[in-house]
């Protein structure tokens, strides 16, 4: 009974995403714009003979992107939860037979499921900037990406917890995540960075991702990675559990 409900309310979830235009142009189709977009720009093409542009066009842009999928569906997650919680429609879902846990399980899933579609669309989009000798493991990365979304969605619900209103949910999301690309090792090192920021860095989420997406996009093999995926592990765990202490459903 249970997981039927589960099931009818994200299929639900879903249909509702899928009404409002605008949401899922911004989650399922502006990353691929964006890796399109940055694709083109001269400097960056596969064509040049630059090893670092090569090296970026590769590996750091699908990566980047990637992040931004899932900063996406974070943002959407915070924003869905803060309208629900407005419009009392989360007070009215916890009177029903559902579990709280089920009501929350139905969104993670639901922003795994456009995640997946998101990647999908990111490799239809970018196989003409793609030399044909080069293959990437999809399924592998695909399942990486979806363990950093995974992971990455409790920073989400914890952001939820707090936000008072829906108007300042997304901006204060955007505010929190954005900035943590920055810290994540795309750019620069993360060993480069300065003690403070170095510290800082450690504790989120996206610092182990990245490697992680990089290492899976090489065809490198997930035993290279478990310290990774065990700490996106830990960061679920943490801030799931601060979530259940401090999240309002009114």
């Amino acid at each position: 009974m249970m997981l039927r409900g589960l099931w009818k309310l994200t299929w639900i979830e879903i249909k509702v995403f899928l009404r409002e235009p605008m949401g899922a142009f911004g989650t399922i189709v502006f990353p691929a714009l964006i890796f399109l977009g940055l694709s083109r720009v001269p400097s960056l093409r596969l064509a040049t003979t630059s090893p670092g542009a090569s090296s970026y066009i590769l590996v750091a842009l699908p990566v980047l992107v990637s992040l931004l999928i899932a900063i996406s569906a974070v943002l959407s997650l915070v924003t869905i939860i803060s309208i629900y919680r407005e419009g009392g429609i989360l007070k009215r879902l916890r009177a029903t037979p559902l579990r709280p846990q089920t009501i929350l399980t139905a969104q993670v899933i639901v922003k795994l499921i456009l995640t997946a579609a998101t990647l999908a669309l990111l490799v239809a989009a970018g196989k003409r900037y793609y030399p044909i000798g080069v293959h990437v493991p999809l399924l592998s990365f695909t399942m990486a990406l979806l363990i950093s979304t995974w992971s990455i969605l409790s920073i989400g619900f914890l952001i939820a917890s707090i936000v008072p209103t829906a108007r300042f949910a997304q901006p204060i999301g955007a505010i929190i995540l954005y900035p943590m690309i920055g810290l994540s090792g795309v750019f620069v090192r993360v060993e480069s960075l300065p003690p403070v920021l170095h510290g800082v860095a450690r504790v989120l989420p996206f610092t182990y991702a990245v490697p992680l997406l990089q290492g899976i996009w090489n065809g490198e093999a997930w035993s290279a990675h478990v310290g990774d995926v065990a700490a996106l592990v830990v960061v679920f765990v943490v801030c799931t559990a601060v979530s259940a202490k401090v999240f309002r459903w009114e």
